[in-house]
């Protein structure tokens, strides 16, 4: 089960040391175009030129973190990105949150996943601000809420997915801001746009229910099919549901049945969808079965 919490780091290092600012970052360069072997080479050279470089540190503590170029080593990671937060960098710092709440290269320790994340916020990072946040909605204080709500609106203006679909999720049900469905889509749509396949659930449920948006159960049919590409199981039985009643797609059974195979696979069952379906015939049965494991060998 994916984690609630943002595990791994988009890194968003500083392109060179005070002073060399025309020259160009070899190392993240290297990093972004997927050479991870090319990056681990020229971070180090980096730090061989100067001891207090952070963002090098930062990537080579990325690198051990992800296993990319080099062997997987939580504990190797965790003690790059700590020289680099000792130096004030807002990415390692945290990279140290979150591996504090997973226990993951350090004690598990959320009080001091709290403070690292508390600090990386404070310097303006989303990852931290999103990750808090969630910290903060689980206490049930009011205060705590408002907080949390601040923060998601800074990670959401950093269009950071999970943090647009957390503060829609807020906006839905009135908690902590003022409830407003049409807001909540709009969120929801942004969460979409970036890539969320829970931000496309919610956005086909709200516009198939016409709240906060105009109806339209084939753009519902369209996000919900989006996320179901995606794995989603929710949008799978959604999707499933809508094509077994030809509601925004035109009916098509086994293609219903291939969907809801698939949803039940992950512990998703529908008996209404059960009794739907129950009329195939074998031969239709056959062809769903195949449509569905094709499906799964596409993920």
């Amino acid at each position: 089960m994916r984690s609630p919490f943002v595990i791994g780091l988009v890194l968003f290092l500083a392109s060179a040391l005070p002073g060399r600012a025309a020259e160009p970052d070899l190392a993240f360069g290297a990093y972004q175009r997927g050479l991870y072997q090319t990056a681990f080479r020229e971070a180090t050279l980096r730090l061989e030129k100067n001891r207090n470089d952070a963002p090098a540190m930062t990537l080579l503590g990325e690198l051990y973190n992800q296993g990319l170029g080099v062997p997987n080593d939580p504990k190797k990671a965790a003690e790059w990105y700590r020289l680099a937060a000792e130096r004030g960098d807002a990415y390692a710092l945290a990279a140290l949150g979150l591996m504090a709440l997973e226990g993951r290269g350090v004690d598990k320790n959320p009080a001091q996943a709290r403070i690292w994340l508390e600090q990386a916020a404070a310097k303006g990072n989303p990852i931290a601000s999103y990750n808090l946040a969630l910290m903060l909605l689980t206490s049930g204080s009011f205060t705590d809420v408002q907080k949390a709500v601040e923060l998601l609106e800074k990670a959401s203006e950093a269009e950071i997915p999970d943090a647009q679909h957390a503060l829609g999720v807020l906006y839905l049900k009135g908690s902590g801001v003022p409830r407003d469905a049409a807001e909540a889509a709009r969120l929801f749509e942004r969460a979409a746009r970036n890539g969320s396949s829970v931000g496309e659930v919610e956005y086909a449920i709200l516009l198939f229910n016409g709240e906060g948006v105009p109806a339209s159960e084939s753009q519902a049919a369209r996000y919900f099919r989006r996320a179901a590409a995606k794995g989603n199981a929710i949008a799978r039985n959604r999707l499933a549901r809508l094509l077994a009643a030809g509601r925004g797609v035109p009916q098509n059974k086994v293609d219903a049945a291939a969907w809801h195979l698939l949803a039940a696979a992950q512990g998703l069952s529908d008996p209404w969808l059960d009794d739907a379906l129950k009329d195939l015939s074998a031969d239709d049965r056959k062809r769903a079965e195949r449509l569905a494991a094709e499906r799964l060998g596409m993920r």
